[in-house]
C-alpha cells in the first residue's frame, strides 16, 4: 500500500504528453488543409510568372522606346513605319476609361436600382425568378454581346429608332451594351450586400414609423455601403478589362476626344487585336502588347486596391 503514494507522488512533476495519436480523420483533416494550402500557392505563383512574363517582356520594350514617350504621349501608332510610328499609349488609356465611363453611367444607376427593388420591393416569387435571370445574363458570352451592338444596337436602335448619326463602329453603342454586360454584375453583389443588413435594423426603422423607401434609403443602404462599394469597384474593374464587346463594336482606332458617334479602342481590345495578327516575336511591335498589358495589370491592380480600402473603411459588423 506504501508504494501506491510513492507512485502517485512521482507522476506529480511529470508533464502530460501532448502527442495526438495520429487518426484517419487526422489524416484526412492534414490532407485537406495541404491540399488547400496547394491551391492558394497555385493562384499566387500564377499571379507572380504572370507578372514576370509582362515585366520581362515590357523591359527589352523600353529599350528601344522612352518611358515617357510611352506614357505621356497623345499618338498611338505602333504599326506604320518610319516617322509615322509612335508609341504614346495616352489615347489607348483615356478610350478605355471613356468606354468604361459610358457602361458604369448606365450599370451603376441600373444595378442599384435592380438592387434595392429585389432587396427591399421584390415579393419572394419575384426575386426568386429575377435572380436566377440576372445571373444568367451576367454568364452570356460577351461576344454575343458584341454582334449584338454591332448588327442590332447600332442600326436599329441608334440611327433607326433615335436617329442618331453614329459610325458603325462609335463609342455609344460599345458603351451602352458594355453597361448591360456590367449591370447584372453589379445588381447581384450590391443585392446580396443588402439582403445580409440584419432585419431588426428595417424593423426598428419600421416601429419609428419610417417608410419603405426611407428604410431602403437610411437605412440599409448605408448598411450596406462596403458590398455595394465593391460591387462597384468589381464592375469598374470588369468594364476596364473588357474585351470582345469593344473589339467587335468599338473600333480599333486610338484617338482622343469625348465624341461618342466616333470608334475608340481600349488597352484590352487592342491586346487582343495584335495578338491575333502577323507580327514577328521579338519586335517591337509585339513587346506593345506586353507594356500595354502591364499598364493595364497596374490599372486593375489600382481599382482592387482601391476597392479594398474603401470596403475595410465603411464595414459594419452586427452582432
Amino acid at each position: 500500500m506504501a508504494t501506491e503514494p510513492a507512485a502517485s507522488a512521482g507522476n506529480v512533476g511529470r508533464k502530460p504528453s501532448m502527442n495526438r495519436t495520429r487518426t484517419t480523420r487526422s489524416v484526412y483533416e492534414q490532407a485537406i488543409r495541404f491540399a488547400l494550402l496547394l491551391a492558394a500557392a497555385v493562384s499566387v505563383v500564377t499571379t507572380i510568372l504572370i507578372v514576370f512574363a509582362l515585366v520581362r517582356e515590357t523591359i527589352t520594350f523600353f529599350g528601344d522606346v522612352g518611358v515617357s514617350e510611352f506614357l505621356f504621349g497623345t499618338k498611338w501608332t505602333p504599326t506604320l513605319a518610319g516617322d509615322q510610328q509612335s508609341f504614346g499609349v495616352v489615347p489607348l488609356i483615356t478610350g478605355t476609361l471613356y468606354l468604361s465611363a459610358i457602361a458604369l453611367a448606365v450599370a451603376i444607376p441600373l444595378g442599384l436600382l435592380v438592387a434595392i427593388y429585389l432587396a427591399e420591393y421584390a415579393p419572394t416569387r419575384v426575386r426568386k425568378i429575377v435572380k436566377p435571370v440576372l445571373e444568367l445574363l451576367a454568364g452570356v458570352p460577351t461576344i454575343v454581346f458584341g454582334y449584338f451592338a454591332l448588327t442590332f444596337f447600332t442600326p436599329e436602335v441608334l440611327r433607326a429608332t433615335l436617329g442618331l448619326g453614329v459610325n458603325q463602329f462609335n463609342a455609344l453603342s460599345a458603351g451602352l451594351i458594355l453597361g448591360m454586360l456590367v449591370l447584372p454584375t453589379i445588381a447581384s453583389v450590391a443585392e446580396d450586400a443588402m439582403s445580409s443588413v440584419p432585419a431588426s435594423l428595417r424593423e426598428g426603422a419600421f416601429g419609428l414609423g419610417a417608410s419603405r423607401l426611407q428604410v431602403s434609403l437610411r437605412i440599409v443602404f448605408p448598411a450596406a455601403l462596403s458590398g455595394i462599394v465593391a460591387a462597384l469597384i468589381l464592375g469598374a474593374s470588369r468594364a476596364v478589362g473588357e474585351t470582345v464587346i469593344i473589339l467587335i463594336a468599338g473600333g480599333q482606332v486610338a484617338r482622343l476626344g469625348l465624341d461618342p458617334t466616333q470608334g475608340y479602342q481600349s488597352m484590352a481590345a487592342y491586346i487582343a487585336a495584335q495578338s491575333r495578327g502577323d507580327i514577328p516575336t521579338g519586335s517591337i511591335e509585339y513587346g506593345t502588347i506586353f507594356a500595354v498589358g502591364l499598364t493595364l495589370f497596374f490599372m486593375t491592380l489600382l481599382l482592387n486596391m482601391i476597392s479594398i480600402r474603401l470596403v475595410r473603411r465603411f464595414r459594419q459588423v452586427y452582432e
